[in-house]
């Protein structure tokens, strides 16, 4: 059961005052401290802008930074009304993936640097894919293949479908990790998968049919027949990459 550490007995002694020159950066790590050490924990609700205030010695305006910062990080959700306040909160999936895709997109990843690190990953989670599958998962995909399918004549919806099948299929892992190195990764996947279509237009048509494919295998349980097609399927972009345009820089997508 979550805590409410505000109030009369409020435990405003688990922060600190801090020094002029850290201010709302150093607020920000002594929550995560706390966090990290349980001390705080999810649901819980910290004290008042006001107890804040006086327990790390500064302005109000520096708490409600802080608190930004915290929100923007998801660490906290602020909530409005009498029952209101700043609760702390678990970082969602695509939260914690968006932070490491922002480190990702400032590296200078080239085309080839994507489709290799998607042949080593994407293939290696498979058989984690046909051992943990749902019948909700083999829905979601089939649902990605058919809306594919339809916008094959609308480069820009094709290419983020395209994305977002890999994406989902890291999901069918049930892995939290995986599914945040994936999220992290989506914008160079997006921008080779377009990079790809550039070069070889007419191949997103066969794109799609082996997405189809590989949804099949899942569905019978086939690791081999799963694996060599996705294997194949990546095989075909990392050809075009080196043939074509390996040292270019990929072009980070944040759709």
């Amino acid at each position: 059961m979550s805590a409410d550490i505000t109030g009369d007995g409020a435990r405003r002694d688990l922060f600190s005052p801090v020094h002029l020159g850290r201010v709302s950066g150093a607020i920000v790590e002594q929550v995560r401290l706390l966090i990290r050490q349980g001390r705080l924990k999810p649901g819980d609700r910290l004290p008042s802008e006001r107890d804040l205030c006086e327990s790390f010695g500064v302005s109000r305006v520096t708490v409600r930074e802080a608190l930004r910062v915290l929100e923007a990080g998801g660490l906290v959700e602020i909530r409005v009304g009498a029952r209101g306040g700043a609760f702390v909160t678990v970082p969602s999936t695509e939260r914690v993936g968006a932070s490491l895709a922002d480190l990702v997109g400032l590296s200078p990843l080239t085309v080839d640097d994507v489709n290799e690190a998607r042949r080593v990953f994407e293939l290696g989670i498979v058989p984690l894919v046909v051992e943990r599958v749902t019948d909700e998962d083999l829905a979601d995909l089939y649902r990605l293949c058919q809306q594919q399918r339809a916008a094959r004549d609308d480069e820009d919806t094709s290419t983020g479908l395209s994305a977002r099948f890999h994406v989902r299929v890291a999901g069918a892992t049930h892995n939290a990790a995986i599914e945040m190195l994936v999220h992290s990764f989506h914008g160079p996947l997006l921008g080779s998968t377009r990079e790809d279509q550039e070069v070889a237009p007419r191949t997103a048509g066969r794109g799609t049919r082996e997405h189809l494919d590989f949804v099949k295998a899942l569905e019978r349980r086939d690791v081999e027949a799963a694996t060599g097609i996705m294997s194949r399927h990546l095989g075909r972009g990392a050809r075009r990459g080196r043939s074509s345009r390996s040292s270019r820089a990929v072009r980070p997508d944040t759709t």
